[in-house]
């Protein structure tokens, strides 16, 4: 029997695997990975990953997707490099650290496929198909450059240019993210309840790790929302295809991620500014608010960083001769 990766929910696809007997999953887990199955261990990946996970069957979509792609990608090596997926030897763990080193992938990606590669073997070692741990004591070099000097946040300059050719939504998505901060899967969740802006605030209700926050919005934002709200929410007419619709649940039409980045990247080739992610945007929210305010606490609150060490380093920076008026009367 083939087993057909499924496509529903977290919870009915960790059903595929949880159901079956002890003696059938290891069957199949070991089937699966001396044929390199490449959608069977992806589908038990994920099983396991939900089943076992930290985040279980709350686990976000995101996260899901770039473990079965890591999985897929080691899939791809170990193909390649006729790697016993069952017995590895003691060398191929590192040997595909190296690979991907030597290929010119940086640290912090390679630490990602790592982990897709490492959460594979506990779902085989979980299915009892093998007792082998080969990234346990493989290493990934340390990459010593801040993550906010790699992907530096965007500039004034650049946003202003984007918002001078972005349409309405598009520009609206930009003052969410680069002046809330928010991340795109945050913002893509608002719904028009979220949206205060006599209070000037957002409600995020499901960030990173399903933590809760309210949003402090910049005065342009609430503006922009204001004006966004009068021709998309609740009441207001909706132009698209000409006609007057229900209004969305949602804030944002945009429904997938990868949706957005198509209509905002637009936007960005329009103005001839290089689109370098959502990310960027966030940046630019800790970096100007830190400059202002000078407190990481309150600006990894304002992104919602669990730890400041994150906002310290990937998220914002001070200028480098913030301390010249301090020491003006030394």
């Amino acid at each position: 029997m083939t087993l057909v990766p499924f496509q529903g929910s977290l919870l009915a696809q960790t059903r595929e695997w949880t159901n079956l007997h002890d003696d059938e999953l290891r069957r199949r887990a070991v089937k699966a990975a001396g044929e390199k199955d490449v959608a069977a261990l992806v589908s038990l990946t994920t099983a396991y990953l939900a089943h076992q996970g930290g985040s279980g069957v709350l686990t976000s979509p995101r996260t899901t997707e770039a473990y079965a792609l890591g999985v897929r990608q080691f899939l791809e090596y170990a193909t390649e490099q006729a790697v016993n997926l069952l017995r590895p030897g003691r060398h191929d763990a590192q040997s595909y650290i190296n690979h991907m080193l030597a290929a010119g992938r940086k640290p912090a990606g390679v630490q990602l496929k790592v982990a897709a590669a490492s959460c594979l073997y506990r779902a085989l070692r979980w299915a009892g198909a093998t007792d082998a741990d080969p990234f346990r004591d493989a290493r990934v070099p340390k990459d010593r450059t801040p993550g906010i000097v790699k992907r530096p946040p965007y500039s004034e300059d650049e946003l202003a240019d984007v918002l001078d050719h972005a349409d309405v939504h598009v520009k609206f998505l930009l003052f969410v993210t680069a002046h809330a901060g928010l991340r795109i899967s945050e913002a893509l969740a608002l719904q028009w309840d979220d949206v205060d802006e006599a209070g000037r605030r957002l409600h995020v209700r499901s960030g990173k790790g399903r933590k809760a926050r309210l949003v402090a919005m910049s005065t342009s934002l609430a503006r922009a929302a204001r004006h966004y709200r009068g021709l998309y929410g609740p009441g207001g007419p909706d132009h698209q295809d000409g006609k007057r619709t229900t209004p969305r649940e949602y804030v944002f039409r945009y429904g997938h991620m990868m949706t957005a980045r198509y209509h905002v990247e637009k936007a960005f080739k329009a103005a001839g500014v290089p689109f370098r992610g959502f990310h960027p945007g966030r940046k630019y929210a800790g970096t100007r608010l830190l400059r202002q305010i000078k407190d990481f606490g309150r600006v990894a609150a304002h992104l919602g960083h669990e730890s400041v060490d994150t906002t310290r380093k990937g998220y914002a920076q001070l200028a480098a001769d913030d301390l010249k008026d301090d020491l003006a009367g030394w």
